[in-house]
């Protein structure tokens, strides 16, 4: 590794550690979400483009420097905002936030990637192979791997940045709609689990599966 690559590391290191002990110890619970949602509802009736802006850039340095909750804010903004202006406004953040990951995967940490995750890369690498922008589909719909791990994995592989930010857009939206959703009863929720159910997570599991065995039925046909 050369030496510019080991001081964009350093420099990413040092500022994923400074925003980390910015934060508040608490911020990562429900509880402190729902404790917050009245002055959020203020701040955004009062400066209303300067919140939207402020909570796009905060979800995109989260899900970009992959920091755990992402998900409480999700639910926070479905709380706050107005339903579509939250889908649009979580749906791209997630995806530039996925997108950004992506690019510090490929060009800062690919052999660390390789290294650290050699069964998961050869999966992946197999699965784009044969199936291509179908089967990033399918790893964004089932919880095969972990939101960030994707996004690691998916940059030693040698998909576009194109296909990769629009099969990222289409596979997480189902799961954002449905977060931000829940976020309209931010004060009713006792805890996340009690956002998805098993019956839904098999239903994400079968619409990730559909276009792969859409494909394969398909070659197996066309071959025959």
């Amino acid at each position: 590794m050369n030496t510019r690559k080991l001081g964009l590391l350093a420099l990413l290191a040092a500022f994923i550690v400074a925003v980390l002990v910015w934060l508040p110890r608490d911020w990562l619970s429900l509880s402190a979400v729902q404790q917050s949602h009245a002055t959020s509802v203020s701040w955004y009736h009062a400066h209303p483009q300067l919140a939207c802006v402020a909570y796009f850039l905060i979800y995109v340095l989260v899900t970009a420097l992959s920091i755990p909750g992402a998900t409480l804010i999700t639910l926070l903004g479905g709380a706050v905002l107005p339903f579509w202006l939250a889908v649009v406004i979580v749906s791209f953040a997630s995806t530039t936030g996925a997108l950004l990951a992506m690019l510090v995967s490929r060009y800062l940490l690919a052999d660390w990637v390789s290294q650290r995750f050699p069964a998961q890369m050869r999966r992946v690498n197999d699965g784009i192979a044969r199936d291509g922008a179908f089967y990033l589909f399918a790893l964004r719909m089932m919880p095969l791997f972990p939101f960030f791990l994707v996004n690691l994995l998916a940059g030693v592989t040698r998909l576009s940045l194109w296909r990769y930010w629009w099969v990222s857009q289409l596979g997480m939206l189902p799961a954002t709609l449905i977060y931000l959703n829940a976020g309209r009863q931010l004060s009713q929720l006792h805890s996340l689990a009690d956002i998805l159910s098993g019956g839904m997570l098999f239903a994400f599991a079968l619409i990730g599966l559909l276009p792969l065995i859409s494909r394969r039925l398909l070659g197996h046909f066309l071959h025959r």
